[in-house]
């Protein structure tokens, strides 16, 4: 099998950047755990508040599949990369289920995305640049962060929204295990306080999506 040249690499993270903020541009590989639940009524207030949750979870997964990518065109170990490349594909489920979900509750993804895809590509390639260890610690660092997410909003969302909540049940699962095999493969865990800039930096991140 022909080795991949880095123009090679460089052509497909283009065409996965055009995958993860064009509209409608992904195919997702499993179902939505949306369509075994049952649509519920909210009242207006309880549907933006929804699809506000359900943007920022959209988001984020806009920024997971700009870090795998940049961290896959800088990690060493050609294992390493494909790991990265292997779980940005499982990534691209829980992006078009957030999706789908936004259009149902009558609204849109948010308008920031292609500025968090960029500042999150920049961070994953630094971090795949110092090392494949403290690649793999970024990416549990942030599912942990993600997973801290989902949570919340598990908690958050309108109790009839049996929906969204079976779309963010599977994503909780699916990022735990991301973490886990990161740490597994050799991952370093990161130090409280670098931990806690994180939180800061993805709070930044729910808040203006919330809306915008």
């Amino acid at each position: 099998m022909r080795s991949l040249s880095f123009l090679d690499y460089f052509i497909s993270h283009v065409d996965n950047s055009l995958k993860t903020l064009v509209p409608k541009a992904a195919s997702p590989h499993r179902a939505s755990p949306a369509e075994q639940a049952v649509e519920c009524e909210f009242n207006e207030s309880e549907r933006q508040h929804a699809a506000g949750l359900m943007r920022i979870n959209h988001t984020g997964e806009v920024c997971a599949q700009a870090l795998y990518q940049g961290q896959s065109l800088t990690a060493r170990l050609p294992d390493v990369r494909d790991a990265m490349e292997e779980a940005a594909e499982e990534e691209i489920d829980h992006l078009v289920w957030c999706e789908q979900r936004i259009h149902q509750l009558g609204s849109h993804t948010s308008i920031l995305n292609p500025m968090f895809y960029g500042l999150s590509y920049g961070i994953g390639a630094i971090a795949g640049a110092l090392g494949d260890k403290w690649s793999l610690g970024f990416v549990a660092a942030t599912e942990h962060q993600v997973c801290a997410h989902l949570t919340s909003h598990l908690t958050e969302l309108p109790e009839q929204d049996a929906k969204s909540k079976a779309i963010l049940e599977l994503m909780l699962e699916d990022e735990e295990k991301h973490a886990t095999v990161a740490l597994e493969a050799g991952g370093v865990r990161f130090p409280a306080p670098v931990q806690k800039a994180m939180t800061q930096l993805s709070k930044i991140m729910t808040k203006t999506t919330y809306r915008l």
